[in-house]
């Protein structure tokens, strides 16, 4: 994403740092995306395993979407083009609404329907939640041990 001027940069200064120093670094990562700061170092780690390694997740869930819809009967080409699109489309809408995730997930989700079917199956058991904690802590004890 930070390629195409779309990462996400997580940035820590201790007390050191200068004022104009920090703006100077967030406009120069600013060229590659959102900047945020932090104010716990330790922080660095849960980062690099949400931001870091998070778009390798979405590319998985497109890849596994993608999968789907070719077992639901649809070519490969339209497959991928729509778990693509669905994708970027769900999360412009997320970033530029101003709404919760949660909130436009109930506005999408009509009751019994075709959607609260299939989070039925993602949500039961809070599955998807509980695997993407794994991944993330499994990332983050990963960029611990690496750091040291």
């Amino acid at each position: 994403p930070a390629a195409i001027g779309k990462g996400m940069m997580v940035v820590f200064s201790n007390k050191l740092v200068s004022d104009d120093t920090k703006r100077f670094v967030a406009d120069l990562l600013s060229a590659s995306g959102e900047v945020a700061t932090i104010d716990d170092e330790g922080l660095m780690d849960a980062v690099t395993a949400v931001s870091g390694s998070g778009p390798a997740y979405i590319f998985h869930f497109i890849e596994a979407l993608t999968v789907a819809a070719e077992k639901a009967g649809l070519p490969t080409a339209t497959a991928k083009l729509l778990a693509m699109q669905t994708v970027y489309g769900a999360a412009s809408l997320a970033a530029e609404s101003g709404e919760e995730p949660g909130v436009l997930r109930q506005q999408v989700t009509s009751p019994n329907g075709t959607t609260a079917a299939a989070l039925a199956v993602l949500m039961g058991e809070h599955r998807l939640t509980r695997l993407l904690t794994e991944a993330v802590e499994a990332a983050r004890l990963r960029s611990v041990e690496l750091g040291k």
